[in-house]
């Protein structure tokens, strides 16, 4: 008896094709289940978790009551929902709001410029400082908050009960345990 046949079966029983799947698949198993390799995202090997503050800047926010925003949605020691590029992070805490005065550049007769408080009564566009607190892990690469790596000039989305809009990252500082 030969040991391949017309057909392609071994010894006349089995054919080649299906014996090369099965030992793929008996390997792809043994590969899944004995070395299933490491766990977590890479961004967690070899780091720790430190307390982080990101401060936030928020350019021109169209909001009709600043005051009521504060109130109502952004109160210090609150907590705000947190999406950084497109993935989110979910709650952190809010350290503190500063609402900042909004101001124009007037140029002076004798050619010097000045930045004087905004006269305009009728202005919805609004400017705010915010200090977000949280817990980030520290990689080589820099401090990260879930998935995402935290740096400065990033956006950050926030939204909350009555409110969703971006600011962009101006510090962050982690606090050395």
């Amino acid at each position: 008896m030969a040991i391949l046949d017309s057909k392609g079966r071994l010894f006349g029983k089995i054919n080649l094709l299906d014996l090369g799947a099965a030992l793929v698949i008996l390997l792809v198993i043994v590969g899944i289940f004995i070395f299933p390799g490491t766990s977590g995202s890479v961004a967690q090997i070899g780091a720790k978790t430190v307390p982080i503050e990101v401060d936030l800047v928020v350019r021109g926010l169209n909001v009709r009551n600043p005051q009521q925003l504060v109130k109502e949605g952004f109160t210090k020691g609150g907590k705000t929902n947190v999406i950084i590029r497109n993935q989110p992070y979910g709650q952190i805490g809010i350290k503190s709001v500063e609402q900042l005065e909004r101001t124009l550049t007037i140029g002076q007769p004798d050619g010097s410029v000045k930045e004087l408080p905004d006269p305009r009564k009728i202005n919805f566009s609004t400017d705010f400082l915010l200090t977000l607190e949280g817990q980030a892990t520290v990689t080589k690469d820099g401090p990260v908050l879930g998935n995402s790596k935290v740096k400065i000039g990033m956006p950050f989305e926030l939204e909350g009960f009555n409110y969703n809009f971006n600011a962009s990252v101006i510090d962050i500082r982690l606090q050395d345990k």
